[in-house]
């Protein structure tokens, strides 16, 4: 029998789904090239940039919460901390740019209100419902926004690449700034096209290809990283910038960020998630998590300013 096995670790699921779906969205598929000529694209001999970027953020569930009403009834929440950064990385070093830490009791309860504790104020917002998914959605939403401000303050103007890990999504107005997506949970190209993306070499990329889904429309296109590629997609990047960018400027800006992203790609007897997850989001993720503080005295401090109220 022959098999192989998932390179990464099963705590954080698969890097592809064992069966993909089909996306539902319009997608362009002779934004660069026509279909016909779709082939692998080499981007031996791009120019560096001066820096490269990289945004991130992590969230971590404190405590579970009841929040009384005044009526008597008892409303289910959740106490979370989030925490969003940036590193940035030239040709000598790698430092931790603007962070932005902030915690919060989420619930649809009426008498939601701040709680402060001796480790920090947990600020009240608002969740949809009392599903534990909308409440980690809420949680979610307030980190993008984090991830949104630090993003924003790392322009600075030059020839830097902007890096965020995951899609743009609310980021998308940065100017020129690319989302990674380590996993593939939908499958946007047909049969023919997939085969290109498993033909990869490392350093090299699919043509682009236009995404059209609400609420925005966005650019995409597939890069392999260095390291083996025992399963579909193993190995493989998503990266997807602004539909609003012309055409010319995607084409550079694709062949600048796969490039750039080939020499981060990570070992796996260093990460768990290598080489999708690179080295400056996985030492950016430690670091933040640092910052999220001791999760012990924070449960403790829940507790006393549970017993205080």
């Amino acid at each position: 029998m022959k098999f192989a096995v998932d390179p990464w670790d099963p705590g954080y699921g698969s890097a592809t789904d064992a069966e993909m779906t089909d996306s539902e969205a319009d997608v362009v598929l002779d934004l660069e090239v026509e279909p016909s000529d779709w082939a692998p694209v080499s981007t031996v001999g791009v120019a560096a940039p001066d820096a490269v970027v990289f945004v991130d953020g992590v969230r971590r569930l404190e405590a579970r919460a009841w929040v009384s009403e005044s009526d008597g009834t008892a409303v289910a929440g959740i106490f979370a901390s989030y925490a969003a950064g940036t590193v940035c990385c030239d040709a000598t070093r790698a430092r931790i740019g603007d962070t932005i830490v902030g915690r919060g009791i989420y619930s649809p309860a009426e008498a939601l209100a701040d709680v402060v504790t001796r480790h920090g104020v947990f600020r009240a917002r608002t969740a949809r419902d009392t599903a534990m998914e909308s409440l980690t959605f809420a949680v979610h939403d307030q980190m993008a926004e984090a991830e949104v401000q630090v993003a924003e303050l790392a322009r600075r103007g030059g020839n830097e690449l902007i890096l965020l890990d995951g899609p743009i999504r609310k980021r998308g107005h940065i100017p020129e700034a690319v989302g990674l997506i380590k996993s593939h949970h939908r499958r946007y190209l047909p049969p023919e096209l997939d085969a290109v993306v498993a033909r990869l070499g490392p350093g090299e990329r699919t043509p682009l290809f236009r995404i059209d889904a609400p609420p925005f429309g966005r650019t995409s296109w597939y890069a392999r990283l260095p390291g083996e590629a025992p399963v579909p997609y193993a190995s493989v990047l998503r990266c997807e910038a602004s539909g609003a960018l012309p055409t010319e400027t995607l084409v550079a800006l694709a062949d600048r960020v796969t490039a750039a992203v080939t020499r981060f790609a990570s070992h796996a007897h260093k990460d768990t998630r290598a080489p999708q997850n690179l080295y400056p989001i996985g030492g950016l993720e430690r670091e933040l998590r640092r910052r999220l503080g001791d999760q012990y005295l924070l449960y403790r401090a829940l507790r006393q300013a549970a017993a205080a109220a």
